[in-house]
């Protein structure tokens, strides 16, 4: 059974850093190209960061470029989203993704496998 799991969400205030990580079981991933999206009350579900199987390519959203950096450890089957200087607008459920294509930058309807989800919130 394919799992994935979220953690390293939290509270932070404005300025601050947090680093999500998505562990993945039940298959191995590192043939497929991983995401993170995120889910603001009230608001779609927007990509956030993407990644391919090796790492060689990665895409951010315009409202996190330059805060936010996506990586991968094939070796432990885990996704990592460091994020600094966060800002209030980027509260939100965080939601890890995998999608069996070795490189997808898509909408959230295109991923295969999602975890749980962890919470952000930042404080102003």
């Amino acid at each position: 059974q394919v799992q994935l799991v979220e953690s390293g969400g939290g509270l932070v205030q404005a300025g601050g850093s947090l680093r999500l990580s998505c562990a993945a079981s039940g298959r191995t991933f590192s043939s497929y190209s991983m995401a993170w999206f995120r889910q603001a009350p009230g608001k779609e579900r927007e990509l956030v960061a993407a990644i391919s199987w090796n790492g060689g390519n990665t895409y951010y959203a315009d409202s996190v470029k330059g805060r936010f950096t996506i990586s991968r450890d094939n070796a432990k089957n885990t996704v990592y989203l460091q994020m600094n200087s966060l800002k209030p607008e980027d509260t939100a459920v965080y939601y890890c993704a995998v999608d069996e294509r070795m490189w997808n930058v898509g909408p959230w309807y295109g991923y295969n496998y999602w975890g749980q989800g962890t919470q952000v919130t930042v404080s102003s």
